[in-house]
């Protein structure tokens, strides 16, 4: 496909998705069209004075505008996504700065992009021109792998809570309670169901040195700036009791303890590092989203907000929208349920209306286990879109291992995947694919339980602290 005057052509297609175009491959032609002929550079800063950087370069002509523009928005897009921030710096091109300052207002083409990373961040979104762009800055956390005392993991599902009273790294109780926080709006309801968990744990050790929490969503400083689990919860309020839930929980319930708030990605991405005994690992679930999490070379969490469900890989004009962020070509429409009933329907597979997504993946899953022809052909343009997509990946993440989970990836659909991803790199990604590791979860893995994992997170106090601490309710 020819994109604003740069041509993709991949040689692995989706039979049910022939027009994909991999924004990986776009990006490559494109800087090899423009050489050296245009330097810029992009930072983008996030909270603390973090910084994420790239200098890179465009062509700089009238003639390949619409092509520089299309470069750098989709570039900018994944940095703010992957990483997250409140002000991009450019230099170099004040066309590109003019660019960028209009698609990111308050009615431009961004907006969605502008006015959520304003409130994540709690400051004005603003575009910056400078001579040259600050120097990369981020602020990795050795956070997880403590096993030392006796802690408490509390893993926030949506559908059902976890939690684990843990002494030396070892599980000594461990409940899962349904609860219902996507469909309750008074945040009382979340706030009680949490420290009702905690003290559950607690009453089975003899005291509380740690606390971990694994949560879907976005956390800054171990407060909560977005997440499904409080989606009913109106705004005012979720300012006023949801923000800070978990502190307020921890704190009220156990005094001043060390604590950390992780997103749930992330702490998937530390059970596997612990599973596999190395690290460098990115998680990806494929599940109502895609969600990711990364820990990295040094065993770190990054603080990153590796929110790929947003991340843009297809440059086909005409890709599915998605209907929250209004974008299109995101993640989320071809690694989450979504892609798989998208290829379903092409595919001729018949759903029913009044199906839940999660029921209709249920549809498509059954006929994969009976190996109907029309599902292999789904699974295969997920494998196809995998394959593509983990070299761009790769560039931004430079992980070694890859562990793809969720309930796409269940079955012999999950199989599927794998394999035809592996045939795409090895096909046209072939030193790439000597460079990372893609697998489905082991059993090791799955015994590795999330909310246990989160329960590592935060390092203890000293012993000498610990001594004068007792549980308030216990004599």
């Amino acid at each position: 496909m020819n994109i604003y005057g740069i041509d993709v052509t991949p040689t692995n297609i989706p039979s049910l998705d022939p027009e994909f175009t991999p924004l990986g491959l776009f990006q490559s032609a494109f800087l090899e069209s423009a050489g050296n002929a245009f330097p810029i550079g992009i930072a983008i800063e996030r909270a603390d004075g973090q910084i994420a950087t790239v200098n890179t370069f465009i062509h700089g002509t009238e003639e390949m505008k619409d092509a520089d523009n299309y470069y750098v928005d989709r570039l900018v897009k994944t940095l703010l996504w992957m990483k997250g921030g409140f002000r991009i710096y450019v230099s170099g091109s004040k066309d590109i700065f003019d660019y960028l300052s209009k698609a990111y207002s308050d009615e431009g083409s961004r907006s969605f992009d502008f006015h959520f990373m304003a409130h994540i961040f709690e400051h004005p979104f603003e575009v910056v021109f400078c001579d040259e762009i600050p120097n990369e800055k981020d602020n990795p956390q050795k956070m997880g792998g403590h096993t030392e005392g006796c802690r408490i993991g509390f893993d926030a599902g949506g559908s059902d809570r976890k939690v684990s009273a843990v002494v030396n790294g070892e599980s000594v109780f461990d409940e899962e309670v349904v609860w219902f926080p996507k469909i309750n709006e008074d945040p009382d309801y979340h706030y009680k169901e949490i420290v009702s968990a905690l003290k559950t744990a607690a009453s089975h050790l003899p005291r509380v040195d740690a606390v971990g929490v694994s949560s879907a969503g976005i956390f800054i400083n171990n407060r909560t700036m977005r997440a499904s689990l409080f989606t009913k919860v109106p705004e005012d309020l979720f300012d006023a009791k949801v923000k800070d839930i978990y502190i307020r929980a921890i704190t009220n319930t156990f005094g001043n303890i060390p604590f950390y708030v992780a997103n749930d990605g992330d702490v998937s991405a530390l059970a596997g590092k612990i599973s596999l005994g190395d690290d460098n690992v990115l998680g990806i679930a494929m599940g109502t989203s895609e969600a990711a999490g990364y820990i990295d070379q040094d065993g770190c969490i990054t603080g990153w907000l590796n929110e790929l469900a947003f991340v843009p890989i297809d440059c086909n004009p005409d890709a599915m929208v998605d209907e929250w962020s209004g974008d299109i070509g995101c993640g989320v429409k071809y690694f989450s349920q979504d892609g798989i009933i998208k290829l379903a329907t092409r595919a001729g597979i018949e759903l029913e209306d009044n199906l839940s997504p999660a029921e209709k993946l249920k549809v498509v899953q059954a006929l994969m286990e009976n190996d109907d022809p029309r599902a292999i052909k789904v699974y295969e343009g997920i494998g196809i879109y995998l394959g593509h997509t983990l070299p761009f990946y790769y560039s931004l993440y430079k992980m070694k291992h890859v562990l793809l989970l969720g309930r796409v990836m269940s079955g012999k659909g999950g199989d599927l995947i794998l394999s035809k991803c592996r045939r795409v790199l090895m096909d046209e990604y072939m030193e790439v694919a000597k460079m990372i590791f893609p697998a489905l979860p082991d059993e090791k893995f799955r015994l590795v339980g999330q909310s246990a994992t989160a329960a590592t997170l935060p390092a203890a106090k000293p012993q000498e602290e610990k001594k004068k601490f007792r549980l308030p309710w216990r004599k």
